[in-house]
């Protein structure tokens, strides 16, 4: 984008456009008291303007004297704004023809319509908010979870960006040690100016005040993605084990069509419920077997992709009828997943012993006894569930840093930048190379922060959001 269109004054329908009680249109920019002026009609006929102050009035059509809608418009001066610019906002009946008649005014008299994320990217550019706080924003927005919102508020409130400044001061106090020595080292006694520099002290310190925490961050990546994006369960066996039955089990309603006949689910049933305040994804696949027809081939297809991008898969064994090559088939294919066996149909006499399912397939895979019929054994599965693969990223979301994917990479390059330094230190090599490589480290710190504005990043990240923010 091109950043003197940040001298402009923008706005945006703020709100999803349709019937509701309330719609909101948002101006930001230098401009913006001056068009709500052009406009608004309040009850005070000097329109004398406070900032951060509610009014209220009428939006009137300039050129015709035409009255659009009833409005409460609120002012707020500069910089004191989501912005740090001047902010209009006038909250109106939510409707597509009085929303999109007071944009046309306000577009009228001189505004233009935002970018996607651009109000957010200003308050980013005018440093209200770094990098971090601003992916945050779109988080809170796209939380789907209780879990995943008290994750992307932690990041709001810059909770990430304190850990990151303080990564970032050591390794500029280490950096600056090293190049006074390097500097000043012709000033020094004889004796002194021969030695390297206190390579031992000085990595101890950035082992303790930078690796160490940056490495328990980015082990934790993996239960912030759970947090963000939900766990995704898939559930697969061979036909009528009872796959359908147990998806509707676990959603609490008729999702799927249950039927003794086999085959019944012929493409992958997708749902979602909520387990410990974290969103469950779950999907129902096609029955994994010999000699399928055609379509049943697609389904089953389907249904190995859907294993692949599993976080858990959910492996159905009916404990009622003896094992077959049908369920050897459903092994390979999940072997190299994260999976539990759930050996349904356990209110049946059991056609094969637990010990068989220990022997051919399962491993160390936790094996469950469970009968979909019984409301207590689904209860039983969701905590289950819940304990081992739920409560452990809430407990790191209440109390430590997650990154994301973006905030990841950067710290790996920081570490791998820091694990370079930390072998030239080893080696007693020369300050100089140590040094640069605690500045490379420092600067993918500073990255996750924003402090240097890569267009093309800029745009990636903010084209994720809706135009109203």
């Amino acid at each position: 984008m091109d950043f003197r269109l940040f001298q402009d004054t923008i706005c945006a329908i703020a709100t999803p456009i349709g019937e509701a009680g309330i719609g909101l249109v948002r101006i930001s920019g230098p401009d913006a008291l001056n068009l709500a002026r052009s406009i608004f009609k309040s009850r005070d006929s000097e329109q004398r303007f406070n900032s951060h102050t509610l009014y209220y009035g009428w939006i009137k059509d300039p050129s015709s004297g035409e009255l659009v809608d009833e409005v409460l418009m609120s002012y707020m001066a500069a910089p004191r704004t989501y912005t740090r610019e001047d902010v209009i906002e006038i909250n109106c009946h939510s409707g597509y023809a009085v929303l999109n008649r007071i944009l046309e005014l306000v577009i009228g008299r001189g505004a233009r319509i935002a970018e996607p994320g651009e109000f957010t990217r200003r308050a980013f550019l005018n440093g209200r908010i770094d990098l971090s706080q601003a992916e945050a924003v779109i988080e809170v927005i796209r939380s789907r979870s209780e879990q995943g919102l008290l994750l992307a508020n932690r990041h709001l409130r810059g909770d990430f960006r304190s850990v990151i400044e303080g990564w970032r001061a050591a390794l500029l106090q280490a950096q600056t040690y090293l190049e006074a020595f390097i500097d000043f080292s012709e000033d020094l006694p004889e004796e002194v100016e021969q030695e390297a520099p206190a390579y031992r002290s000085l990595l101890d310190e950035i082992r303790k005040e930078v690796i160490e925490p940056l490495e328990s961050v980015l082990r934790r990546y993996e239960e912030g993605r759970v947090l963000r994006e939900g766990l995704t369960l898939v559930l697969v066996g061979k036909p009528n084990v009872g796959k359908s039955s147990m998806l509707n089990a676990l959603l609490g309603k008729d999702r799927a069509i249950v039927n003794s006949a086999p085959g019944t689910t012929r493409d992958v049933i997708e749902d979602s419920f909520i387990l410990a305040g974290v969103q469950v994804r779950i999907l129902d696949t096609a029955g994994i077997h010999h000699q399928p027809d055609e379509i049943e081939s697609f389904g089953i297809e389907r249904a190995l992709r859907s294993v692949s991008e599993a976080d858990v898969v959910l492996w159905l064994l009916d404990h009622s009828r003896p094992l077959t090559s049908e369920d050897q088939k459903v092994y390979e294919a999940l072997s190299n997943s994260r999976y539990i066996v759930l050996l349904n149909k356990s209110d049946l006499t059991p056609a094969f012993e637990v010990e068989k399912v220990h022997e051919l397939f399962a491993g160390f895979a936790p094996i469950l006894g469970i009968s979909v019929k019984n409301p207590h054994d689904i209860e039983r599965l969701k905590t289950y569930l819940a304990e081992t693969f739920v409560m452990r990223p809430i407990e790191c979301c209440r109390s430590e840093i997650i990154p994301n994917l973006r905030q990841k990479e950067c710290l790996e390059n920081a570490r791998s930048a820091l694990a370079r330094a930390e072998e030239l230190m080893v080696s007693g090599s020369y300050g100089e190379l140590v040094s640069l490589e605690l500045q490379s480290g420092r600067k993918q710190l500073e990255a996750i922060l924003g402090w240097e504005n890569d267009g093309e990043l800029l745009d990636r990240i903010f084209s994720q959001f809706c135009i109203g923010k």
